[in-house]
């Protein structure tokens, strides 16, 4: 099997697909000598920026800037598209044109070198959109707006440029922390592995939003367990299903705790499992959590953690009916807001806000945990850039 076959069982979930645990380990832990692209997503403050496009040397573990897609407004979350062909953004804004709206852009992505090519740009139909993710049948892109408290379904044209809204939803109600939760803030959308049902994290209300959607139509309607109540001022914020589809997770952010699910397949129903703190014993200054992913082979979810400054790392006990805590590894920043694990597993990066800088962490495969790369000879396990918020291999 190719490396990007294996990757591809990966996403149909590997260890039901006739692969052994041991197998995915051997892939994982053997790198490979070509490049990976990747891309890291910004606050903007000028025109010079915009989407950073970079190459990963996954021998070496290091960063190397190869272009800046510039004069994009704060892309501050990125997806692929259809075949990796093209590259949607949010604009996290609240004016587009004369709406008070931001936009989610498309852009054509170069195969050969990662150059990424603007195509166009659509109102988001909410202010400050903050993420987005496509149909699994690739027709069409759901984007969260935050300050809109709704969420908006775009289609995806021919050749991969958006059109108009084809469906909105708002949402209503409030919460218990004044300051956070006034009002509706949606805050990511995510779809089932099956495209039948889409949640919505909305960290206004304390709800996970659960619809039904349809995959002609691109229309959302309410499911029949219509939505998920976290605690009073949990914040719930990132959503995630395990690699075989039948477990969830959440990041909530105005507690810093995880909360883990059984997810029903015909139903959409999310039934919670345990909710544990992302933080060490003892911390108690102020923090928010952000980013949540569960690593390719499936046997750890990281969360990243704002103020404390760190990934959280769990370990998955008894079929994820469980996760421990083991690890709380330091971003090497300030504002961890998001970060992603390179395909094979072997790396994670974590994208600094507000120190302005991503760093590169090596995961080891067999206990999850994480450990710096820097030495004086590997310059390039770092890399400086303005409000980054976002990394898409």
């Amino acid at each position: 099997m190719t490396r990007s076959g294996f990757f591809m069982h990966l996403g149909l979930g590997a260890l039901g697909s006739g692969l052994t645990h041991k197998q995915v380990l051997a892939f994982l832990s053997s790198p490979t000598s070509s490049p990976v692209f990747f891309y890291i997503g910004c606050y903007t403050q000028s025109a010079d920026e915009g989407i950073a496009e970079c190459r990963f040397e996954e021998q070496k573990g290091t960063i190397q800037l190869s272009g800046v897609c510039k004069s994009i407004d704060n892309p501050s979350f990125l997806i692929f598209g259809n075949r990796r062909k093209w590259v949607y953004a949010v604009n996290e804004t609240a004016d587009f044109g004369d709406k008070k709206s931001g936009g989610v852009s498309s852009f054509l992505c170069d195969q050969k070198t990662g150059k990424l090519t603007f195509l166009n740009s659509q109102a988001s139909l909410g202010a400050h959109p903050c993420h987005l993710t496509m149909d699994r049948q690739g027709k069409f892109i759901l984007v969260a707006n935050y300050s809109g408290g709704n969420v908006a379904v775009l289609p995806i044209l021919a050749n991969g440029e958006l059109g108009e809204a084809v469906d909105i939803v708002q949402h209503t109600g409030k919460s218990i922390n004044a300051n956070r939760q006034e009002g509706p803030h949606a805050h990511s959308v995510n779809l089932s592995h099956d495209n039948r049902f889409a949640f919505v994290c909305d960290l206004g209300i304390d709800k996970i939003m659960i619809y039904r959607f349809n995959q002609k139509t691109g229309k959302l309607s309410p499911s029949g367990s219509q939505y998920f109540q976290t605690a009073p001022g949990a914040g719930p914020r990132h959503f995630t299903f395990s690699n075989d589809g039948r477990n969830a997770f959440v990041v909530n952010e105005l507690n810093s705790t995880i909360t883990s699910f059984r997810y029903n397949q015909s139903s959409g129903e999310l039934t919670e499992i345990q909710t544990l703190s992302t933080l060490p014993d003892g911390f108690t200054e102020e923090n928010t959590c952000a980013d949540i992913h569960v690593h390719p082979n499936g046997s750890f979810v990281y969360a990243s953690n704002r103020g404390h400054n760190s990934i959280a790392v769990f370990q998955c006990q008894a079929g994820f009916e469980k996760l421990k805590l083991v690890q709380n590894q330091s971003t090497l920043g300030q504002t961890p807001r998001n970060f992603a694990i390179h395909p094979s597993g072997r790396y994670l990066l974590a994208a600094n806000q507000n120190s302005n800088s991503v760093h590169v962490f090596s995961i080891d495969p067999s206990t999850g945990l994480l450990s710096e790369t820097g030495n004086p000879g590997n310059p390039g396990n770092h890399y400086t850039i303005n409000k980054p918020v976002c990394i898409l291999f």
